[in-house]
């Protein structure tokens, strides 16, 4: 790993207390928004790398994140509820509910009328965005892991069962497509191809009528993540142990191997132009690529402080600060971010930062920030000490990493 003060930062968006499970980029290419295990979505600029809003709404964790053709994001999570988020407001602006199990995927119509939700509950909703009207898809035994797309409102599923199923707009009977192991997700492209990540660790293609196409090893464990690119050239296919394979769809071959850090690929997402990729995992971090050649593209870490930090390179504190910058700065001049600033923090009263949103629940609590407060919110959560919150569920368990980090504030918020 880069250390903080080198010319060259590294790949990543901190910010997540938990793995990163899901991830949609804007259609402008500007935002991002992720979902985590951690409860919490976290809505990216991506130019800066900075977070705008973190945004706490669900019970549970968000297994799945959309984007809405113009005006936000859908987020879907283990409550079984679907939040549209509109602009960076704070508040989910429409909650659709229904489900009876956890949301683990979502996909939005081509032209941006629909919204359809794959759910464990073994059923999937499709909502018109216009009317509300719903239409449930049953059928599947299991989990239902994947959902997209088709042409004129058809819907593709894939599901724990081991079927692919192809759902005609009309309200007409599915058609099954049996397979040799589970499924965990499914794209289709422009032209109609499916394409499916099974737990054998093979990616497949289908025909829009469902027939077999063709058959690539990717690795030899379960594909749990799939993106297509806007195009539809690109397939990104990841796996359990962190390897993602970048597919050229029309040669049928695997162009480049992106290794990470050989922890589980929950996530990924092609920028609109396909040249880019962004991948989250289990270690909480999301990744940039450069979709052509496999390498890493782009400063996506944010510089909070820089010369702050660069005065102490090396130190255990300044690293473990490190998952807190994306959303916190350092010095008066940088402001709030999605979080308040912390310079000036100790001895400072909770919710008392000049010019930053508190809930209301922040501001009655009668907590005064200092080394040993500080200290306590990251042993035991924010959630458990700060109800309410809005800040990504992060812990510390080590507690000389929490020493380090509360000795090392001290002396760069004075």
């Amino acid at each position: 790993m880069l250390a903080l003060a080198s010319p060259a930062p590294a790949q990543e968006l901190r910010g997540h207390g938990g793995p990163v499970r899901a991830i949609a980029v804007s259609g402008d290419g500007r935002f991002a928004m992720t979902g985590s295990f951690d409860q919490s979505a976290i809505l990216w600029r991506l130019e800066t790398g900075s977070a705008d809003k973190v945004l706490r709404f669900h019970q549970g964790a968000i297994n799945a994140v959309a984007t809405l053709n113009g005006v936000g994001f859908a987020t879907g999570a283990e409550d079984g509820r679907v939040a549209l988020w509109r602009g960076d407001a704070a508040e989910p602006a429409r909650v659709l509910e229904g489900h009876k199990g956890p949301v683990a995927a979502l996909a939005v119509s081509p032209e941006g009328g629909h919204i359809a939700s794959a759910s464990w509950d073994e059923t999937l909703r499709v909502v018109s965005l216009a009317d509300g009207m719903v239409r449930v898809l049953e059928g599947h035994k299991g989990p239902v892991n994947g959902v997209a797309f088709a042409a004129g409102g058809a819907v593709v599923s894939a599901g724990y069962d081991a079927t692919l199923r192809l759902w005609p707009a009309d309200d007409g009977p599915a058609k099954i497509v049996t397979l040799p192991a589970a499924l965990n997700g499914v794209v289709v492209a422009p032209d109609g191809e499916i394409a499916v990540a099974a737990a054998d660790g093979r990616l497949r293609l289908f025909g829009p009528d469902g027939a077999p196409r063709a058959e690539l090893e990717i690795v030899q464990t379960p594909l749990i993540a799939l993106a297509l690119s806007a195009d539809g050239a690109t397939i990104a296919a990841g796996g359990l142990r962190g390897q993602v394979a970048l597919v050229d769809r029309k040669a049928r071959s695997i162009r480049a191997t992106l290794v990470g850090p050989g922890l589980p690929v929950w996530s990924l997402a092609f920028l609109p132009n396909g040249r880019q990729l962004l991948s989250g995992g289990a270690d909480r971090v999301v990744r940039r690529w450069n979709a052509l050649t496999g390498e890493h593209l782009g400063a996506v870490v944010p510089r909070a402080g820089e010369d702050v930090l660069a005065a102490f390179q090396g130190e255990r504190g300044a690293q473990v600060f490190r998952a807190c910058a994306a959303c916190h700065t350092l010095t008066p001049a940088d402001g709030n971010r999605a979080g308040p600033t912390l310079h000036g923090l100790f001895g400072r009263r909770i919710a008392s930062a000049p010019g930053y949103a508190y809930s209301d629940a922040f501001k009655a609590m009668d907590i005064v920030w200092t080394k040993e407060t500080v200290a306590k919110l990251f042993e035991v959560g924010p959630n458990a000490y700060t109800p309410g919150t809005k800040m990504p569920e992060q812990t510390i368990g080590s507690a000389q990493d929490r020493q380090a980090l509360v000795d090392w504030l001290e002396k760069v918020t004075r």
